[in-house]
């Protein structure tokens, strides 16, 4: 899975032989030895399983509407949580992690801990490591024996476990394989590439699989809608829709994660994830096994560096400075960034930079959203949330019963009969016919009056509008265009305000941060042209936005020598006033040991945790803790086990 975080101002994602052939009639499976580098405590030669894709479909019935003849037993799933011993899952691949680091990487829920939406009640059911009581249940659920145990019938408990085929996997999966034969459940492991798992006509999306390690990467806003509702079960009569690859379908978790996501007050959307987590940790689908950790390290003399699991550690680089009264910072990243047009390129290190030059309308620092560029966050309380019923009629474009707009326009539709919506009382009904009243969503976004670009010309309406023409031109080549196809209407109502109106049906939670981001529309480019006057289709194109573009955060991009570094110097113009550090360099370095070691000698002051990781390389930076702030955090990844059960 690949790791973003939000930049909002510029955004506008066997049992046993037969059931492996069953839910595999696509694979081959092959036996291979592999030499896996790990911790000592780990290290061995491991027997695991490779699957090899041939070309042979077999015919099978792929309704899966069989309960999975283990894991269909809930008895079963919880045992197996029971059984797993997370902690020395942990150590395993995170060793240089002190007491308290690796504590804090454990999850019960979906949602982590620091998140707003978390909830620890008494009635979320946890799973401590306690091997007897998985043993129990295991009894009681008619599985006995050993080693290995089988039920009465003789049929032996016997599990594939699949994922990836990343050392990082190897070494974790290697430990739980050893902690479920303690408890006599035989388990199989399966590490496939990436390709495979990951596939749109294989692996995860076809639930080619019984136990299934991956990781999901987690944001300020929890989602999961698609990833646990009723209606996401992926199938081979929708098409193989939804991630709900676990074939999950609990009446009452569905209907609040679908509520939670359908919602704009946020005490609401508390009360629903609160209900849905206790369904999620009860029924035990999904096994989060662990909160991957994140290092980031710099000198000691620099103040108010503050790394976020959920957010890009230079989101607050107008509040650095040095204690020595220094005015120069250099920071290493081991990739360099592709462009600096935001709209087509989304990799993290362009995020570090652009956060540098542009800044964010939103932050989302530490699981939560405080104003940058948007002067407040609206709401229905401050009147910026305006929620009308509308009388809409047959024929119109609008959002489905889930709210929610998507890229392949799944969920936009033209109204029509037996298209299911949410009426204006946000209840999910069927359309018969004529016309229906339904809501539609009227946010007002107002941005800081004093922006200025950095050439010194203030901001204005017309740099609104061409963000809006641009981006949401379909020319434009941007990531996504899902949030442009919902906008029925904009009135730009102000130099650094608008207003915007939703097509009906559309109710996404994050709508209080602006879709609509700026350019500036007076830039005289190096041809003479204007650039409001520059097609969409050429903009990739243009040194103006791809290498030195203007922009209205606290640095100005002066200097960028590609495969070595970047330079960039303090905006004069920057609207939050000035700044104590004057020059940032951005050096890109070959790998994360080189930054390493100009970090030890000094000749780099800030590796953030795209370059620092979580290898062995931070045991260095740890060890050097009298020159050196080293920050440890759990990052949004999450690694879970995920329990098939059906098959087909």
């Amino acid at each position: 899975m690949i790791k973003s975080k939000r930049f909002s101002v510029l955004a506008g994602l066997s049992v046993a032989g037969m059931v492996i052939a069953a839910c595999a009639p696509q694979a081959v499976i092959q036996t291979q030895v592999v030499q896996v580098t790990a911790p000592p405590e780990v290290q061995e030669v491991i027997q695991t399983q490779v699957v090899e894709v041939t070309s042979a479909p077999v015919e099978v019935n792929t309704a899966f509407t069989t309960p999975h003849p283990i894991l269909g037993d809930a008895r079963v799933r919880q045992a197996i949580a029971y059984c797993t011993n997370r902690p020395e899952l942990i150590a395993s691949v995170y060793p240089w992690a002190s007491e308290e680091v690796q504590a804090g990487l454990l999850m019960d829920t979906n949602i982590n801990s620091a998140s707003w939406a978390s909830y620890s009640g008494p009635e979320i059911q946890t799973y401590p490591f306690d091997p007897e009581k998985g043993k129990a249940l295991l009894e009681e659920a008619g599985w006995t024996g050993e080693p290995f145990r089988s039920n009465a019938d003789g049929f032996p408990m016997f599990l594939r476990f699949t994922t990836t085929t990343a050392a990082f996997r190897v070494t974790w999966a290697s430990v739980f394989e050893q902690q479920m034969a303690a408890c006599g459940i035989q388990i199989v492991r399966n590490h496939v590439p990436a390709s495979w798992w990951f596939g749109s006509e294989s692996g995860l999306v076809r639930r080619d699989f019984e136990l299934g390690a991956y990781a999901w990467v987690g944001e300020t806003d929890p989602k999961g809608q698609t990833l646990y509702a009723c209606n996401q079960i992926p199938l081979p009569t929708n098409n193989w829709t939804g991630q709900n690859y676990m074939g999950w379908c609990n009446e009452a978790a569905s209907n609040a994660i679908q509520a939670a996501n359908n919602s704009l007050d946020q005490a609401e959307r508390i009360e629903q994830y609160k209900l849905f987590q206790i369904e999620f940790a009860k029924d035990m689908v999904s096994l989060p096994v662990f909160q991957r950790a994140e290092g980031n390290a710099a000198t000691l003399a620099l103040q108010n560096f503050k790394p976020s699991a959920t957010e890009y550690y230079t989101w607050n680089s107008h509040e650095w400075s040095l204690t020595d009264g220094g005015e120069e910072l250099v920071l290493g990243l081991s990739q360099e960034p592709a462009s600096m047009y935001t709209l087509i390129e989304s990799a993290a290190v362009q995020r570090t930079v652009a956060y540098l030059v542009f800044e964010g309308a939103i932050t989302q620092y530490n699981y939560n959203y405080q104003t940058d560029l948007q002067a407040e966050i609206p709401t229905i309380d401050n009147g910026g949330l305006v929620i009308n019923t509308v009388d809409v009629a047959e024929g119109t474009e609008i959002i489905d019963a889930t709210g929610q707009a998507t890229d392949a326009e799944g969920n936009m539709v033209t109204l029509s009969a037996g298209v299911s919506i949410q009426n204006e009382n946000g209840e999910v009904v069927t359309f018969e016919g004529g016309s229906a009243m339904m809501r539609q969503l009227v946010v007002s976004y107002k941005f800081q009056d004093n922006l200025t670009w950095s050439d010194g010309e203030p901001v204005k309406q017309a740099d609104f509008e061409l963000a809006y023409a641009n981006d949401c031109n379909e020319e434009s080549g941007a990531v996504d265009y899902s949030t442009c196809r919902a906008i029925e209407s904009v009135e730009f109502t102000g130099d650094t305000a608008f207003t915007v109106t939703y097509k009906p049906g559309y109710f996404a939670p994050l709508s209080f941060i602006s879709p609509i981001g700026l350019y500036p529309s007076h830039q005289v480019l190096s041809d003479g042209r204007v650039l409001a006057d520059v097609p969409t289709t050429e903009w990739s194109s243009l040194p103006e936005i791809a290498d030195t573009p203007l922009g209205v955060g606290p640095f100005i991009l002066t200097e960028w020598n590609k495969g070595q570094s970047l330079v960039l110097e303090a905006n004069p113009f920057y609207w939050g006033g000035e700044l104590a550090i004057k020059k940032i360099t951005i050096l890109i370095v070959q790998d994360t040991k080189s930054a390493v070691a100009q970090l030890l000698t000094g000749d780099i002051d800030v590796i953030g945790s795209e370059t620092l990781g979580a290898g062995e390389e931070v045991q260095t930076v740890l060890d050097n803790q009298d020159t050196l702030q080293v920050l440890i955090e759990p990052s949004a990844t999450w690694e879970h086990i995920d329990m098939n059960l059906f098959i087909p």
